[in-house]
């Protein structure tokens, strides 16, 4: 009976691509919180998502993991190194390390800390080419996590976030039903009776032509590749002037939810 619940990472954990009606994100996170929280009486849950896009393991490591610890909950959710992995010239086995002693600082003030492993980027353009170096950072995580006791929310082996219907527009961050299918995941690492199957199939689609990809791929390409590689020219960060959520609400994040379903 998990009562208290801190999110830390990067834009996947800040929710990043489902967005709610008041502008700010939800996320699987978010939504994780919710199915923790049902399960304890009304009002007996604390839950904080600390994520802000754009972050980087070191920045993680001395903002956010800090007030987690401060906070001291019951569960931590650690995603991150991503960023790292995805720059060019990082070395996998390095960002690991940095991994490894922010998780046995972690789990020595915490309760349980939940890592995640990187997503397959095999249907990812631009990300495809570095699928090896994340499937080597994804082997250490899971190497780590058996150390240290942590359970592993792997989302390499979540076959149906690999549907294009999981993904936002910018091909780089999930969708909504893509954060609700990693939500009842993370679920269902923790043991818990989660709402609805994860891996269920998605209905059929019907087939694209040669030139629908190809505008599509160009779309994208104007709209979301060329302003990244701008930034990262740049030096610049999706998240330079975003603030972390802090402390929500489960009942506050319900009604958000309803009320895009």
């Amino acid at each position: 009976m998990i009562g208290s619940y801190v999110a830390v990472g990067d834009s996947f954990t800040e929710g990043v691509g489902d967005l709610g009606p008041d502008g700010a994100f939800v996320g699987w996170a978010d939504r994780f919180a919710v199915l923790l929280a049902d399960r304890r009486p009304e009002g007996d849950f604390n839950y904080t998502n600390l994520a802000v896009r754009g972050r980087l393991l070191d920045q993680i490591v001395e903002t956010q993991l800090v007030r987690a610890k401060e906070l001291s909950p019951d569960l931590v959710s650690f995603s991150a190194g991503g960023n790292d992995i995805i720059r060019p010239g990082t070395d996998p086995d390095e960002v690991a390390e940095r991994f490894e002693r922010a998780v046995a600082d972690l789990t020595s003030a915490v309760g349980a800390v939940m890592v995640t492993t990187g997503f397959d980027t095999r249907g990812v353009p631009v990300l495809k080419h570095l699928r090896g170096k994340i499937a080597t950072y994804n082997g250490h995580v899971r190497a780590i996590a058996d150390r240290y006791g942590c359970p592993v929310l792997d989302l390499w082996s979540l076959k149906t976030i690999q549907d294009r219907r999981a993904w936002d527009g910018d091909r780089l961050h999930l969708s909504p039903e893509g954060h609700t299918r990693v939500a009842l995941r993370a679920g269902q690492v923790l043991g818990l009776e989660v709402p609805a199957d994860p891996d269920q199939p998605w209905p059929p689609l019907p087939p694209r032509g040669t030139f629908e990809v190809r505008r599509d791929n160009i779309h994208w390409a104007r709209e979301y590749l060329v302003p990244w590689i701008g930034r990262r020219l740049r030096g610049e960060s999706s998240g330079d002037h975003v603030a972390a959520k802090g402390a929500l609400s489960p009942d506050d994040i319900k009604t958000r939810i309803e009320s895009v379903a």
